[in-house]
């Protein structure tokens, strides 16, 4: 029940306040020992330096988070709902009142590294250190040459929007001692370069765990890495990312994983929902070396255990026949009698790892909400999905999806309609 997670959660971070205390007691706002070595304003300035700071930059997808909406890019703003309130985003231009105008590499550093901010206080996990911490000094110095370089922007923070005692920074102890792991990415030096290049990136800068993972009742991920999950208070499903046996991407091949992220498009499926924005404004401009060595990782990930049937759905039950004649009058044009859609324009159903997620609802927010994959340059006039909430009733969209998650050589469990009326009713994120 919610009230009670609630309120364990209230006990435990109560609890941890104290020791949060103790700790930043003895914890001043200076850099980390060791760490005390200064970047000279020429290393900032250097061009290279801060073209390469650019381009890991838009790998880690840094604007898409720092820019709300109609804003200036970095200068933050935007809101990050989650379970326990919502967090607005900081400025990260060089404003030296309300952006990193002040700050010297070794704050940025401790805050990419160890989710401490520039006075010595706990960031919110919201900002994904859990994954920036594997990132190297080399890539976060050019990092923070290219938002140095950028214009600044003067935009004050907008007030937290937790309550107590989420907004108790001290409190974060206790999550941190559960959930966060410092530590700069290690090669392993039984695989290639290749590999080692794309673990770095999906591990740390990419933070693809960040979505694609499961989380606990206190907001931590806790499943086996990249093995699927619902984003929190978005509801979305992000889908497991093994190609290999019971994996969200099995069958995918190599190109398929690269044609998805670098054109928003494959012959497997598209991007929707918060992948979009992803592609769109990150992995796109990446590399095609890199591209292929985040591929390369993805698929070494091992296989998962096979899901419970979902059991029979006969075929004469009055929900099918209703979800077979919607899929025929208004489904079958674009995406195929048999769910094998049009290559290149319209994703397949049968087998798509969306249709197939194991709580349907990316299967039920596409066809209320419709949608674009997004424009790449590969894919520059991407064709759309219509909505179909004014025109289908909950009891038709679970029907309908409930047939596609078990038409053909799918085989996902059927949907309800109390999950339609859930999801008609969520806020986009």
């Amino acid at each position: 029940m919610k009230w009670l997670r609630r309120l364990v959660i209230l006990i435990v971070l109560l609890v941890a306040v104290l020791g949060g205390r103790l700790f930043l007691g003895g914890h001043s706002d200076e850099s980390a020992p060791g760490a005390t070595s200064q970047v000279s304003a020429a290393t900032l300035k250097d061009p290279a330096l801060i073209a390469r700071g650019k381009y890991l930059t838009t790998v880690g997808d840094c604007v898409s988070c720092h820019t709300e909406q109609g804003g200036a890019d970095f200068a933050g703003g935007r809101i990050l709902p989650t379970p326990f309130g919502n967090i607005p985003t900081p400025n990260i231009t060089p404003d030296k009142a309300t952006g990193l105008g002040d700050w010297r590499f070794e704050d940025f550093w401790r805050a990419l590294h160890d989710g401490i901010g520039r006075h010595g206080e706990f960031l919110y996990p919201a900002f994904s250190y859990t994954s920036f911490t594997k990132v190297d000094r080399d890539d976060a110095l050019a990092i923070f040459a290219y938002l140095q370089s950028l214009a600044p922007v003067h935009k004050p923070a907008k007030p937290l929007g937790l309550s107590f005692p989420y907004n108790v920074r001290e409190g974060l102890a206790a999550w941190r001692a559960l959930y966060f792991r410092e530590g700069v990415y290690q090669p392993d030096p039984t695989k290639s370069a290749a590999w080692n290049r794309g673990a770095y990136l999906v591990q740390g800068l990419g933070h693809c765990n960040e979505c694609h993972a499961a989380r606990s009742a206190f907001g931590g991920t806790h499943a086996l890495p990249l093995s699927g999950g619902r984003i929190p208070v978005q509801d979305w499903y992000a889908p497991d990312l093994s190609s290999r046996a019971h994996g969200g991407l099995q069958g995918w091949t190599e190109q398929d994983i690269v044609d998805l992220l670098k054109n928003g498009q494959a012959a497997k499926g598209a991007a929707f929902g918060p992948m979009a924005e992803v592609v769109a404004s990150s992995t796109q401009y990446m590399h095609d070396d890199d591209l292929r060595a985040i591929t390369i990782y993805l698929q070494s990930l091992p296989p998962r255990a096979a899901p419970a049937p979902a059991g029979p759905v006969p075929a004469a039950t009055a929900m099918v026949n209703q979800g077979a004649k919607i899929y025929a009058a208004s489904c079958a044009d674009c995406h195929g009698k048999d769910g094998e859609g049009v290559a290149g324009v319209y994703p397949p159903l049968a087998g798509n790892s969306s249709v197939l997620d194991p709580s349907g609802l990316n299967a039920i927010r596409a066809v209320l909400l419709g949608g674009f994959p997004p424009t790449t340059a590969g894919n520059p006039r991407p064709y759309s999905m219509p909505p179909f909430a004014q025109k289908l009733s909950d009891a038709d969209v679970a029907a309908v999806v409930s047939y596609i998650r078990h038409a053909w050589s799918n085989d996902a469990p059927a949907v309800h309609q109390r999950d339609v009326f859930k999801y008609r009713h969520t806020p986009i994120e």
